[in-house]
This record gives structure tokens, sequence and C-alpha cells, in this order.
């Protein structure tokens, strides 16, 4: 059926279709139209029809993120290194949106495709390929060690001096432990590896295993409590840094940092093990092997502190959207109830478990704040595109911690003797709590 006379929507006239009610953002688009109110704290603007058909051909975060990493769609309104803001409005404009009817959505889409915004993109350069792709592709099963060794480089290998500029003096990519409200990152780093080093109930001349070290600090904080620390991580640039540090900082004595998978560590009998924002690259199906490793790599008596994001239920992440594509390929999260089941089913008793998400969300407050203040520095090191894309993941994530939807959860587990007694870990907790 051909329609006759057809007028095409502006962009404006398309988003009052599918957003009628509500509209927090003032949008400017290429085509000249505009809409929504002319004091929003955020403008949208829609620059080209390039950028329309990235959101056009993949509704949702990856469309839009693939528009915003080319320069397509540009949020004006906060700084891009912390735009928390956007998310709030973004919320409003999710809730109000309509689905239109058959007759509508056709229209739609011819004057998408009229004014040349249905076309097939490149794929933007930050952008890894899905899961899927990767399996088709390059013939590596997921979690495979060369796999693994990969996506972690990916992520990881950005830079050390990139990092340096929003993680601080800690050196610390995980959630931080304020002890006070108005506590520097630093000291709240300090404190969270205070708080793991205490829960693992190490003393002078123990043996710590530190799983997924990133650049070491929890390894260098273990040695200078008098304690023999390795580290393990799938990063070549994160290694050599923390074995810089630790010859930097006279540690070499009780400190180490390999370039290693941690399914190749040999040693045995620790006296503790820390795995810090480790399991989120395990993949769920591989919860129950990765606690058998890790329990049989403990003494009886030995105690593993498991540190990492969560969702607030025990669903699994949606493979392919943004975070899969844009940040942690091969990434994988689930809810603490399934960790603790892994946990108690593969050589641990669960002693203690809490959710600390609003830590998280402290801690990513002050890693956008702290790549506000070397932003020129940031863009000079990775360019714009990379720069503006940590700034909108983190205080998405932020945002997210603070609204649970995503949460943060430490869990304590004790290998039991086998007469299931602890073999000297105490019987009711020993560590202080930072409360405020």
């Amino acid at each position: 059926m051909i329609m006759k006379n057809f007028e095409p929507m502006s962009v404006a006239e398309i988003v009052d279709t599918l957003f009628p009610q509500n509209n927090p953002f003032r949008w400017v688009a290429f085509d000249g139209s505009t809409t929504g109110p002319e004091d929003a704290t955020h403008t949208v603007r829609v620059t080209s029809p390039e950028g329309l058909s990235y959101i056009a051909t993949h509704p949702g975060d990856v469309g839009l993120a693939r528009a915003w990493v080319t320069g397509g769609l540009q949020v004006e309104g906060e700084h891009l290194a912390h735009p928390y803001g956007v998310f709030d409005d973004l919320r409003t404009l999710y809730n109000n949106f309509r689905r239109p009817d058959a007759g509508t959505t056709l229209k739609i889409a011819r004057s998408l495709k009229s004014m040349g915004a249905i076309q097939i993109q490149p794929i933007p350069e930050a952008e890894q390929a899905s899961w899927l792709e990767r399996r088709v592709r390059q013939g590596l099963s997921l979690h495979s060690k060369q796999r693994d060794a990969e996506v972690i480089s990916s992520h990881y290998d950005v830079g050390n001096d990139f990092y340096e500029l929003f993680l601080g003096e800690s050196m610390a990519y995980t959630c931080a432990y304020y002890p006070t409200p108005d506590a520097s990152l630093d000291e709240a780093q300090e404190n969270k590896f205070r708080l793991i080093f205490e829960k693992m109930h190490l003393k002078p001349g123990d043996r710590h295993l530190d799983v997924g070290c990133g650049w070491g600090s929890m390894v260098r904080y273990a040695a200078r409590q008098g304690v023999k620390s390795l580290g393990v991580t799938l990063s070549k640039e994160q290694a050599e840094w923390a074995q810089a540090k630790i010859e930097e900082e006279g540690l070499a004595d009780l400190a180490e940092v390999r370039h290693l998978d941690y399914r190749d560590v040999t040693e045995t009998g620790f006296d503790g093990i820390s795995s810090i924002g480790l399991l989120e690259h395990i993949g769920v199906d591989n919860y129950a092997s990765y606690f058998q490793f890790l329990a049989d790599k403990l003494r009886p008596g030995g105690v593993m502190v498991n540190h990492c994001i969560t969702y607030p239920d025990n669903h699994k992440t949606d493979k392919g959207g943004f975070m899969n594509r844009y940040i942690f390929p091969d990434g994988e999260l689930t809810g603490s109830g399934t960790i603790i089941k892994n946990m108690q089913d593969n050589g641990f008793e669960v002693f203690q478990e809490e959710n600390i998400r609003l830590d998280y969300m402290r801690t990513l407050h002050d890693w956008c704040e702290n790549l506000k203040g070397n932003w020129d520095e940031a863009v000079a090191q990775v360019g714009e595109n990379t720069a503006k894309l940590w700034g909108m993941y983190m205080a998405g994530s932020e945002w997210g911690f603070e609204h649970d939807v995503v949460e943060l959860h430490q869990v304590v587990g004790i290998k039991l003797d086998e007469d299931g007694t602890r073999a000297g870990t105490p019987e009711r907790r020993w560590w202080n709590d930072s409360v405020f």
C-alpha cells in the first residue's frame, strides 16, 4: 500500500510522539526542529542523521552509546566527566515512553528513512564485539584463559597514567569504605583494606593471596602489616606497575604481584584469600569451580573475603548490553544469594555478609570529581571519546548504586576443619566496622 502525499515527521515530532508528557530534556536536532522545555537543565543535540541512525537501528543503551561516542548525540548541562543528573532525567524520560500504534510506527520509520537515519553504520572503534561474535570469529570459549586475558587487557590496559587521574594515590579500582562522611577517597580506600584485612583474621607471619589484585594495593597493605602477600592479575600493565611500587616501598621481602591467571597459582595453605572486584569477571556458571579452587588453596580455619558488585536480586546479566560491549566484556553480575549459595556448596561456611552499596556511590562520586579535575590531561591521554565514555559510565554507576540498581556485597567465608571446627578462627566477629 502506497501512502499518498506523505509528509515526513521532524525529529522533534518523533520525540513528542514517543514521549508525549513530562519530557525533561530540551531537544535540538540537525533538521532544525526543537522540542522540550526551553529552561531544561539538559539539552540533547542530535547532530546528524548518522547519529540518529545508531539510535533507530539499535534502540536502547547500545544505540545511545554508539551515538554518544561518535558525536552524533551530545548532552549539555553538566561536565562530561560527571554527568550524574542526566540519569535522573533519563529515568523520567523512559517512564513516560508511549508505544505508538502500527500506523504511527510506520510513519516514524518512513520519516527516519527519508532523512537518512536508517542505514548501516560502522561499529565505533571503542565498542567490543558481542560475546557471541567473539565466539564465532575467534573460537574462544567464554572465560577460557586466553579470552579472559584479552578481556582484562582491553579494560585495564587503557594506561596506568589514565587510571591515576581518577583513582588517586590508592590506585584501587574497587569500592572504598568511608570511615566518616567527609573522609577523602584515599582515607576510605585505606579503610577498606583495613576492613578486609581484619576480616581475613591475618597476623604477622601469615600468608595471603589476593586474586585479581589490580595495582597491588591490598597486597602492599597486607605486607605493611607483616603478612607475606601474593597478588595475581591478568593485566600486564597492572602487574608491572604494582611490582615497581612494591620495590619502591621496600616491601619486596613480603609482597609480590605476578602477571598470572588465578587458576595457575600453585601454592596452597594460605591463611587468608581476598577476591576484591574479580567475581564480576568470572561468569556465574563458573562460580562453583572458582570457590572450590580457592577453598582448596586455604588452610583449615583460613578465611576468604569476596567483595564484588551484585544485583539486588539473583538474575544474570543480559549479554550484549552497553556494559558488556563498552566497559566489561564478558562481565556478569547476579545477586548475593547466588554467591552465598555457591560458597556454601563449595567449601565455605558463610560467616557474615553485608551490603555497602552506598560506599560505592561515594567512591564513584569521588572518581568522577577526580576525572573532572584532571579532564584536560585525560583527554590528552586517551582522547575525548574515551574520556567522556568513562565519565558517563562512572556517573551512571554512581546513580545505580544510589538507587539500588546495583549493590556491593562483602561475604566472609571460613574453611572448616574436617571435624567441622573453625581451627582457631574466632567464634564471633572479630573486626571493627566504621559506623556513621
